[in-house]
């Protein structure tokens, strides 16, 4: 089998990167690209780090199993498929269900840490950092954390102010003079979706 095409997408908590990749993958088929995300990689509750105040912190390096990702992106790249529980973050509304990953000949590989491990880093050949103003992240985050994984108000800034912020000024925005590419998303990801899209398919033409 050939080697793949990794491509790793990150952005601050907020920035958009998830939707943005679900759009991306409206335009392929899973024949095509195989998309993994760091969220189904995170520890077990019981197993992640806490603050000062006794609160879990789910924004740190240590709340992901870096190592069972890389495992599994180069089981990947070798051909082979993978199969794991998707993540629910908690919400006890969800029933978790297996997910299983078929070897394509793009592979993305999205989240808030992709770039952290070197060695998972050094497995990309093309980097994309989707960000946007903070005010905006603030807002799509106290929208989604409050659908979809039963956070309240207080809750979700404390989160930001005290985990997300922190994280994202230490070990994201260094990356950004990094990467390959970076999309802007305060309204729309428009134009950038479409360089994406349209290198991804360069590629599979060759």
């Amino acid at each position: 089998m050939k080697k793949p095409l990794v491509i790793g997408i990150t952005g601050g908590s907020g920035s958009g990167k998830s939707y943005f990749v679900q759009e991306l993958m409206k335009g392929f088929s899973p024949l095509q690209v195989c998309l993994m995300t760091q969220d189904n990689y995170y520890r077990a509750r019981d197993q992640q780090p806490v603050d000062d105040c006794g609160v879990k912190n789910f924004d740190r390096p240590e709340s992901i199993d870096g190592e069972k990702l890389l495992s599994d992106l180069q089981s990947l790249m070798a051909g082979n498929p993978v199969r794991l529980p998707e993540y629910t973050f908690n919400n006890p509304d969800i029933t978790p269900k297996m997910l299983d990953f078929q070897p394509a000949p793009v592979l993305i590989i999205e989240g808030l840490m992709v770039f952290y491990w070197e060695k998972v880093r050094k497995l990309i050949d093309f980097s994309v950092f989707v960000e946007a103003d903070e005010l905006i992240k603030v807002k799509r985050r106290i929208i989604r954390d409050a659908k979809e994984r039963g956070y309240d108000l207080e809750d979700v800034l404390y989160r930001y102010e005290h985990h997300v912020a922190p994280f994202y000024h230490q070990y994201l925005v260094p990356l950004k003079k990094e990467v390959d590419i970076i999309i802007p998303n305060n309204q729309h990801f428009r134009k950038g979706l479409e360089i994406l899209e349209g290198f991804i398919i360069n590629h599979l033409n060759r």
